[in-house]
């Protein structure tokens, strides 16, 4: 026995054995297959999959046919089979008039908005509450004990950090403009604040880096929200107008925002003003949909496993498509390839004992609105729902691993669950020997990947998650994400990691434990 074990050390094998049948059925999930499928979904063709228009309807009606061609029967808690559909609000990009007595501020150059609102509305501004950087998880949280709701509140952009730097604008990858939009608005919301005022250093550059995603029309579920509340309205606002909005002498601005950084708490104070805000915004309705393959189990079938990967993205703009290939044709097509392989097991006798799920998501690039759709109005009970693995880029290379393809980012394995991440961690051990990196798991990771991409609805509903994502590369969001510039191996051997991890999590005896909430 000793000199077994010591083989084992030697040779640097788990002494936990392969399952021969994943093996087999993993063989099934290949590059080639994934390419094949990639070229049609990201083809200008599809015009880059916008939520809601011609390119995502018809993205939506290949990954159908796939499932349907893998001989998954169309579902019976569907009404269309394999869609379930949902309504959005389509809200144009705003006019917002700004002024201060007989001062007028322009729209794009002093400050612009960032929001979905219900309707036309007008605002005489009296006082502003100034209250740091918002709730900010990462730090302290600049909303404890402060009465904010129903009201006017100031906010620096960006994150401070512990060791006494600050970052007040959005202009690098750390502070990505989605990432701050996302997490400022929410925040904001939660605390039910009326009109949230976002200063930034960098208003002009940030504008103009960002203008494709400020200028285009933004998307909302339509829904039984009570009263139609959308949340607040948002600004960016130029650091000089904030100055005049805080009565402040120049550069008190900066100011304000060192000290809060290095005092590391909050610090907030309410301001008077005379600002007036004219909204006026048109909006519109049209539907969605997300596209649901369902391959039942056997003695666990009540009990299951979601796949998801979003197929939806930026769409056509002044006559440039924007593709999507690794954004996110890849996690699309891998979805397609997983679900194929599960339903090929499972037609040969040795299909799962939990069901599977494999879900590709709309409204992921208008605020994960394909997955919050779902988890408000899920299919099959959330309380049955194990897990979910979220497939999000993972056809290129980002520039901390240029020279190593052999990579994949994790994130949320072990948010929820020690289990899960465990089962992770001996899958690629047993199988795949990639190299998992964890760097953007970290709770104080300023990009917070973590609660950007579909995975987070079903967080946040206290279901197990991890989220399998590249990095970010030169052509995140822009025209050139293209497939001629995909790694198919490296996706290969990543979605082959997701089918091991899958396979164990659908075929234990024991459902993994949920740890924390």
């Amino acid at each position: 026995m000793k000199k077994i074990a010591l083989l084992f050390a030697v040779c640097g094998l788990s002494l936990t054995a392969q399952d021969t049948t994943a093996l087999r059925y993993s063989k099934l999930v290949t590059a080639d297959g994934m390419k094949k499928n990639l070229y049609v979904l990201a083809s200008d063709e599809y015009e880059g999959r916008e939520t809601g228009q011609k390119g995502q309807k018809m993205a939506a009606e290949y990954i159908m046919k796939q499932f349907k061609e893998a001989g998954i029967p169309q579902n019976p808690e569907l009404t269309l089979g394999y869609y379930q559909t949902f309504p959005v609000s389509v809200y144009q990009p705003q006019e917002v008039k700004l002024s201060s007595g007989a001062k007028q501020y322009i729209q794009n150059t002093d400050y612009y908005s960032s929001s979905t609102i219900l309707q036309d509305s007008s605002y005489n501004l009296k006082e502003v509450v100034f209250a740091g950087y918002g709730i900010n998880t990462m730090v302290y949280n600049d909303y404890d004990k402060l009465d904010v709701k129903g009201k006017t509140v100031m906010i620096l952009n960006g994150e401070p950090f512990k060791d006494g730097k600050s970052i007040i604008s959005s202009n690098t990858e750390a502070s990505d403009w989605t990432t701050n939009y996302r997490r400022k608005y929410y925040e904001a919301q939660k605390a039910g604040v009326a009109i949230l005022l976002v200063a930034e250093t960098n208003l002009k550059e940030d504008f103009k880096k960002n203008e494709h995603r400020i200028t285009s029309y933004r998307m909302d579920i339509d829904s039984d929200k009570k009263n139609g509340a959308r949340g607040p309205l948002v600004v960016y606002i130029s650091d000089e107008l904030a100055n005049i909005i805080l009565n402040s002498k120049k550069n008190t601005f900066q100011k304000l925002a060192a000290k809060i950084a290095s005092k590391g708490k909050p610090y907030n104070f309410t301001a008077k003003t005379n600002l007036v805000l004219d909204v006026k915004q048109q909006v519109s309705k049209l539907s969605t949909e997300n596209v649901l393959a369902y391959v039942e189990g056997t003695d666990l079938k009540d009990e299951l496993i979601v796949i998801t990967g979003h197929y939806d993205h930026l769409g056509k703009h002044d006559g440039v498509v924007y593709n999507g290939a690794d954004d996110d044709g890849s996690g699309t097509v891998a979805v397609i390839e997983l679900a194929k392989a599960f339903a090929k097991a499972k037609k040969e006798g040795k299909g799962p004992r939990r069901s599977m799920l494999f879900m590709t998501v709309a409204g992921e690039e208008k605020g994960l609105l394909g997955s919050d759709y779902y988890t408000q109005h899920p299919v099959y009970p959330l309380k049955n729902t194990v897990a979910n693995l979220n497939i999000d880029m993972i056809g290129r290379l980002d520039k901390a691993h240029a020279d190593n393809s052999n990579y994949i980012y994790l994130i949320g394995s072990d948010k929820l669950s020690k289990d899960l991440h465990n089962i992770s961690e001996e899958a690629n051990k047993l199988y795949s020997n990639l190299q998992l990196d964890y760097t953007y798991n970290d709770e104080n990771d300023p990009n917070r990947y973590y609660y950007r991409s579909d995975h987070y609805n079903f967080a946040k509903n206290n279901i197990p998650v991890i989220f399998y994502f590249n990095g970010v590369h030169e052509d995140y969001h822009k025209e050139t994400d293209e497939v001629q510039k995909i790694d198919f191996i490296k996706m290969e051997k990543i979605t082959r990691l997701v089918f091991f991890t899958a396979w164990d999590l659908a075929n234990r005896t024991e459902r993994i434990k949920l740890d924390k909430k």
